[in-house]
């Protein structure tokens, strides 16, 4: 999808985009990272914080209406306003009542050029989540989360059968012609990885455009290209880097069931000898 730089048109066109979906016969839609917004992380501006809405509000009330028209179930993401002075970068899991079933807060906060989310973002304290619905348990993480084996491993723990990772991430357009090609294959790969470590399938929703916070600002080329793999890491549906898509795929629990048998990677973890996990770095010369 590509944001405009009205929350309303985009929300708009985000219902219509998920009415194509449940029309193409899809159960579960999800939408990419702050989809309501372009990307304004990209500088630190207390005003921006004017986009965040609270939980229920617009958004889920729309898509909430949307997702008991269809009977779909809806990955939501969000810009939160908890109260006053406390934001975070989250999801609301609509069921197919159109009635909120849980809510994800972005766990893991970056800050990078470009991406000042620490600025405007509460790291999450509601801990890592698998949402039942009526057409399986979804998982959902977001973006920057996606870099970390341990939230993909908890949250498989709780039973997901596919993880949903709503992003925003692109090139900065000068480091696109030396660097583009192995960061959106790293992206990929580590994702892929999740996948295969815990057998269970993976979505990721990105964004599109070329989007600058001011005219002469290099801005971000995000670069689309969103994915859904299976079990095995195996892509089964791919969107382009510069179209609007809508990205469908099934989701089979047999194949997460036979996988597993074949490569028990969660019969064979040594839960006993994982105590270091915790740790922040571990300094074997004290």
């Amino acid at each position: 999808m590509a944001v405009s730089s009205s929350p309303d048109e985009n929300l708009e066109r985000a219902t219509v985009f998920v009415r194509q979906a449940a029309a193409l016969g899809v159960q579960v839609a999800c939408l990419p990272e702050l989809f309501r917004s372009r990307y304004f992380c990209q500088v630190e501006d207390a005003s921006l914080f004017d986009l965040a809405e609270q939980v229920p509000g617009p958004t889920t009330e729309a898509l909430g209406k949307v997702a008991k028209d269809c009977g779909i179930a809806i990955v939501a993401p969000i810009f939160e306003r908890r109260a006053r002075g406390l934001y975070h970068n989250s999801i609301v899991m609509l069921a197919s009542d159109g009635q909120i079933a849980g809510l994800y807060r972005k766990m893991h906060i970056p800050d990078d050029p470009a991406y000042y989310e620490k600025f405007y973002f509460t790291p999450g304290d509601l801990g890592f989540r698998a949402f039942d619905t009526s057409f399986g348990k979804i998982g959902t993480l977001i973006c920057w989360d996606q870099w970390y084996p341990e939230a993909a491993r908890l949250t498989a723990l709780q039973g997901a059968d596919v993880i949903f990772y709503p992003t925003a991430i692109g090139w900065h357009p000068h480091e696109k012609d030396q660097f583009g090609a192995a960061q959106r294959e790293a992206w990929k790969t580590i994702q892929k990885s999740h996948a295969i470590a815990n057998g269970v399938y993976v979505a990721a929703v990105n964004r599109i455009g070329h989007e600058r916070h001011a005219p002469d600002a290099a801005g971000i080329e995000f670069w689309g290209s969103s994915f859904i793999c299976d079990p095995f890491g195996v892509v089964i549906a791919e969107a382009s880097v510069d179209r609007e898509e809508v990205l469908m795929a099934e989701i089979d629990p047999g194949r997460i069931e036979d996988v597993r048998r074949n490569w028990p990677f969660l019969r064979d973890r040594r839960v006993d000898s994982y105590s270091g996990i915790e740790a922040r770095f571990i300094d074997q010369t004290k």
